[in-house]
């Protein structure tokens, strides 16, 4: 008996038992064979099901594809955010560079599955991967350490990280630069980090580069008075962010 033969009765146990054998053998063919291997009939057949059960369980290839991604980007995701306690803030960001980068370049024909139009707006797992990344720029804020606000600072890494990847993805491996994403990741400190500091431990305050660095620090740090009302932290959150706007328009 094939195992979606007892489907209409199975327990959710099985079910879902079903459901993560069919996940790990199209994630494991999309790796080896690419994405154009990934045909219901060939998932199920390696996965020892009926092509039915497929549908079933995930409605069509579209949402096959989008658990295989959950699956893959989800274990990446759990790696991603296991950091020692009192990890310096600027190292923290550049492990999470070089294995997103990583990650990319293991997994190319996901990457570019999830690069396709909307996949990537439905994914619970892409929405954690950014709060990790949010949280680390948060950290570097906090410390007093970047010359932009969080949300520039965001964009750029997302942008630098978005060209690196497809750059090295659209060369051939013999030819990819060895160098490039480290370089592009010195680039990007260059820019959202205030100057002559590479790490927290650098740092001998939050005022480093002047009022903006200063108000940035501010205001990643509100919560930690609550002597204020959150009516007046969102004020004065808004005051500090106008302030670094001010400072980017005059160049001071």
């Amino acid at each position: 008996m094939s195992v979606d033969e007892f489907a209409p009765v199975a327990t959710q146990p099985q079910r879902g038992a079903v459901r993560s054998r069919i996940v790990e053998v199209a994630a494991e063919m999309l790796r080896e064979s690419g994405a154009a291997a990934l045909t219901t009939r060939r998932v199920a057949d390696a996965a020892g099901v009926q092509a039915p059960t497929i549908y079933r369980l995930f409605g069509d290839k579209d949402g096959l594809v989008d658990a295989v991604a959950e699956h893959v980007l989800g274990e990446f995701v759990a790696r991603k955010t296991a950091l020692p306690a009192g990890t310096d803030p600027v190292e923290a960001l550049r492990d999470g560079w070089r294995q997103q980068l990583d990650y990319a370049l293991t997994n190319p024909e996901l990457h570019r599955l999830l690069g396709e139009a909307g996949r990537s707006r439905r994914s619970p797992a892409l929405d954690a991967g950014l709060a990790v990344l949010r949280s680390r720029i948060h950290g570097l804020a906090a410390a007093g350490l970047l010359r932009v606000d969080e949300q520039r600072a965001l964009g750029i890494i997302r942008a630098a990280a978005t060209g690196t990847v497809q750059q090295l993805l659209d060369s051939p491996p013999a030819d990819r630069d060895p160098g490039l994403a480290e370089a592009m990741l010195e680039a990007v400190l260059g820019r959202i980090l205030v100057p002559g500091f590479d790490s927290a431990a650098e740092a001998p305050g939050p005022a480093l580069d002047g009022p903006r660095s200063a108000a940035i620090a501010l205001a990643a740090q509100l919560d930690a008075f609550p002597a204020f009302s959150a009516a007046e932290r969102r004020l004065l959150a808004e005051w500090l962010s106008r302030a670094v706007e001010d400072q980017d328009a005059t160049g001071h």
